[in-house]
């Protein structure tokens, strides 16, 4: 049911890459450039890119630049319970950051490269609507390296939520954790680390005593400090239009690329690749 690529498996050190930003987090066409700018950063790092998805009643670990192009718009968005069906129903299904730490437990990957993580969302309880990432991540021993988590969530909260979980917060170079466009501004991080090797040390001696997975918040190169008032009128926009779950990620994605003539798409693009090269750095250490 896992397809394994020869390049990923011969590899002593590998991060993996999700494919939901590759068919849902941007424009048409753009995604697939993005993943394999990506897929050059981990290179760049030192490790092997482990791009997944699930394709023709397989999981693929390491898809090809021609399997990658055939993740567009219409592809399902796979968290960890929907990654069966998509594999039985041998449809085009895109992991999240949940449903690729599923896969990076199955098949012994330990670090992993994304934009932002998943987590409560604004409101809350009001819709209850949590991310399955948080729990996939609490359960699964990888190392992840996003700038914090989703701009649209309720970041301290899920930051409270992953201290329930016991989730550690590392800030690469910094005291509080990245609010995904701006490099400033989140709660207190629960240490910071200078380097990939300590950052790397951290993570062995956390699994060590049987702990599960670690977020490494990196700040965005370029920040952009007035992202916050269209992600609200973004919000609000999704909820007059009924837009909900899953939907609602891809939907504020678009209303701030359009809206912010282009800044945010740019800057999506450039700290998605950025974490993608540390965690390279990262795999090598471990």
């Amino acid at each position: 049911m896992i397809r394994v690529s020869d390049e990923v498996r011969d590899a002593s050190s590998v991060v993996a890459l999700e494919t939901t930003l590759v068919a849902h987090g941007f424009p048409p066409g753009e995604g697939v450039e993005v993943g394999l700018a990506s897929e050059a950063a981990v290179r760049q790092g030192g490790a092997v890119p482990a791009t997944i998805g699930v394709l023709d009643g397989e999981i693929v670990v390491g898809l090809t630049a021609e399997e990658l192009g055939r993740f567009g718009a219409d592809a399902r968005k796979l968290g960890p319970r929907d990654i069966a069906a998509a594999v039985t129903q041998r449809a085009v299904g895109a992991t999240t950051v949940g449903g690729t730490l599923a896969v990076c437990r199955a098949a012994g990957i330990t670090v992993m490269a994304t934009g932002g993580l998943g987590g409560v969302h604004r409101g809350w309880p009001t819709p209850p609507d949590v991310s399955a990432d948080l729990q996939a991540l609490a359960s699964t021993q990888v190392l992840v390296v996003s700038s914090g988590v989703k701009s649209l969530l309720d970041v301290p909260a899920t930051t409270e939520l992953l201290e329930t979980l016991g989730v550690p917060v590392l800030g690469y170079r910094t005291d509080d954790l990245p609010l995904f466009y701006a490099a400033h501004g989140g709660p207190p991080v629960s240490a910071r680390v200078e380097s990939a090797d300590e950052a790397a040390a951290i993570a062995r001696a956390h699994w060590k005593i049987g702990g599960g997975g670690l977020l490494v918040g990196r700040p965005p190169d370029d920040s952009l400090d007035d992202a916050e008032p269209l992600i609200e009128r973004a919000l609000a926009e999704a909820a007059a239009l009924g837009v909900r779950g899953q939907a609602v990620t891809p939907f504020v994605l678009a209303y701030l690329h359009r809206e912010s003539g282009g800044r945010t798409l740019a800057a999506n693009r450039d700290l998605i690749v950025g974490n993608a090269r540390l965690a390279g750095a990262v795999a090598v250490s471990l």
